[in-house]
This record gives C-alpha cells, structure tokens and sequence, in this order.
C-alpha cells in the first residue's frame, strides 16, 4: 500500500484528505504547519522555506507522493519541490477552467488568499483560461484565520462575507470558485448567502483524480490509517484527534454543498 501525504498551513487541507480517503486506499499522512499558519499574507521566501521543510519531513518518513492541498504553496513552491524530488508533487490549482466550463456566459468570481491571488501562477491560469475575461478575483484573508479557530458559521462570518461579497452584482456570475482549501469549511455560511444561480466550485475532485492517476491508486476497500502531525509533531491525543475527527465529518457534510 502506497503512502501518500497531504500537506496544508492549516487544517484546510483536510478537504482534500477526505476527499481521497472516500475514494482510495492508501496509507496516508496529514501534516498542517500549525506552527506558521496562516501562510496567505507571509513574503514568497518565507513560505517556501515553510513548505521545503515540511516536505523533507514527510520524504524522510516515507512518503512516496506528497499533496500540497494548499493553493498558496502550490503557487509558491511546487515548481522548486519538483525539481528536488523524484516522486510525484501534486498540486492545487483554482477551478477556475471547471466553473466556466459549466456556463460560458456569466461571470466567475474566484477566491483565494491574498498570495495566491497576485501569484504569477494564478495570472498564467487565468491567462490561459480566461479567454472572454470573465473571471474576477477576490481575496479572502479571514477565512483562513475564522477556519483555523472552528468558527465557520455566525455573525462575525457572515459580515465578513457580505461585506467582501458586496461589490459585486451576483446575479452576473454563475459560479464562486473556492482557490483557497481553507474556504471548503463555509460552503453552507456561502451558500446561504449566494443566489441560486450561483454555484460553489473547488478543486479537490480534480486534485485527487491527477493523485490516482500519478500514483496508480487503488480504489477504496478498506478503513484507511492516517497519521497526524503539526509541525513535525505526531498528533497521539485522543482529544486532538476527536477535534480533528470532528473537522472530517463536517467536511463530509460540506463535499455535497454545491
């Protein structure tokens, strides 16, 4: 059985764990940088030596691929981390091709941290995407921060939402694209919010498909093991692991939200 890691700033990254742990079987390894979250506002060298160290850690305990279920490392590091590595690194790209695919017509708002949004990553997809400028972007700083302290829904949530949501005419868009792995915890605060002619989007499907393909996993048959870390610390705590137990199942919740 193969093992695969997933690493985040935080604990946004265990979207796309979950999404893979319904799917295949794998032993798996979820590391969050609790240490040095959030990574959206931090300089690009800052978050690379973040991201370099994480993976070296991971490498040494012997895992044959590693995803970077973080938009902003991804758009920082994972050319570099290819380059060093010879087992595959996958990454996050904002959905932003899959959510003009669905309407071709309307407007796509994409979100994302303030890092992934001015990335030269992010300009090449849109560039390359975006052939009838259709996409708008917006930046979502809070959510990581609302997210890491388990505050997805209420008040201080929603203002912050409405507030940011607020210059744009939503009944032009078709689609939110959620670039940021963070955000997939408020898909029902979101939803509540958009019209219905609004869809959620995010890139954990895509993500963990290209994982499949690159490593030949096999699909689900039995209870997967994983194993927890926190900036290199092995997470043993039964009242941790119930926490982030807990952050799964809310998740599972939210993978049906669209």
């Amino acid at each position: 059985m193969k093992t695969v890691a997933f690493f985040d700033s935080g604990i946004g990254g265990l979207s796309v764990l979950e999404e893979a742990l319904c799917k295949f079987d794998a032993k798996f390894i979820f590391y969050a940088d609790r240490e040095n979250v959030p990574y959206g506002e931090k300089p690009r060298e800052e978050i690379l030596k973040y991201v370099e160290e994480a993976v070296d850690f991971l490498a040494e305990r012997g895992a044959e691929a590693v995803v970077l279920a973080c938009n902003t490392a991804t758009s920082v590091a994972a050319k570099i981390l290819r380059q060093k590595y010879d087992f595959p690194i996958i990454g996050m790209e904002p959905a932003a091709k899959r959510a003009l695919d669905m309407d071709s017509t309307k407007r796509v708002l994409v979100t994302a941290t303030p890092v992934t949004v001015a990335g030269e990553k992010m300009r090449a997809l849109i560039g390359r995407v975006d052939k009838e400028h259709l996409v708008d972007l917006l930046a979502l700083p809070k959510l990581v921060n609302f997210a890491e302290k388990g505050e997805f829904t209420g008040v201080k949530v929603e203002t912050y939402l409405k507030e940011k949501l607020a210059p744009y005419n939503l009944k032009d868009y078709s689609a939110l694209v959620l670039g940021c792995t963070h955000f997939n915890y408020f898909k029902d605060t979101l939803r509540n919010l958009l019209p219905d002619n609004v869809s959620l989007v995010d890139g954990n499907e895509g993500t963990v498909r290209e994982l499949a393909r690159r490593t030949g996993l096999q699909p689900k048959s039995l209870d997967n093991e994983v194993e927890f870390y926190y900036s290199k610390r092995n997470i043993t705590d039964k009242k941790e692991l119930m926490r982030l137990d807990g952050y799964i199942n809310r998740l599972k919740v939210m993978r049906e939200i669209k």
